[in-house]
């Protein structure tokens, strides 16, 4: 049963972020630790969208990219984009070129901006806070879904969210510290800051 995994440089880490330098480096800044902003919120769950199905270091290693493709994020800009910015962003070899996903980041943008008027994205997602979360020791302990995570994939759903999948909507509320699935004896476990 796999607990943290000690690196090369002595420190204890969840096994995903212990060995490649890209993996520990969200591993030991980002994974795990709240967000603020409109904007910080879309890229999250933008980018577990277009993870869906491959590994999440392939969306690391093109992150800039997907910054630099949607406007960093800023929901008025991608709601506006029309058929040419689908044909340019299915172009562009720096993001992951799926149709079904591009068009996923851009109805989610549109449906963030409609979400301003009750509360915004940042205020929505994180009603779904769990108030009690169970510590893991093993990866084997780890959840993929929550019954808050599947409370918020059909919430997101019914206000115009898509590509917002249970399993999608855990690996999120993980990312933004909303769940703190860093192993017990992980030197992150219990760290909400950078």
């Amino acid at each position: 049963m796999p607990g943290p995994t000690t690196g090369d440089d002595g420190v204890p880490r969840c096994p995903w972020g212990a060995g490649d330098p890209l993996l520990r480096d969200y591993h030991d800044r980002e994974w795990g630790v709240p967000i603020h902003g409109e904007a910080a919120h879309l890229e999250r769950l933008t980018l577990e969208a277009f993870q869906s199905g491959l590994s999440w270091r392939t969306i690391l290693a093109k992150r800039e990219s997907f910054r630099a493709a949607f406007a960093g994020f800023d929901a008025d800009a991608v709601a506006a984009y029309g058929d040419g910015d689908r044909a340019r962003l299915l172009a562009d070899t720096g993001i992951v070129r799926n149709r079904l996903k591009v068009d996923a980041a851009i109805t989610n943008a549109r449906a963030t901006v409609a979400l301003r008027g009750s509360g915004g994205l940042e205020a929505f997602v994180e009603g779904f806070r769990p108030d009690v979360h169970p510590a893991p020791s093993t990866t084997e302990e780890l959840a993929t879904t929550s019954p808050e995570s599947v409370a918020l994939s059909k919430a997101l759903k019914k206000v115009g969210f898509v590509f917002v999948g249970p399993t999608t909507m855990y690996a999120l509320m993980e990312a933004i510290g909303l769940v703190d699935d860093h192993l017990v004896g992980c030197h992150r476990r219990g760290v909400t800051d950078r």
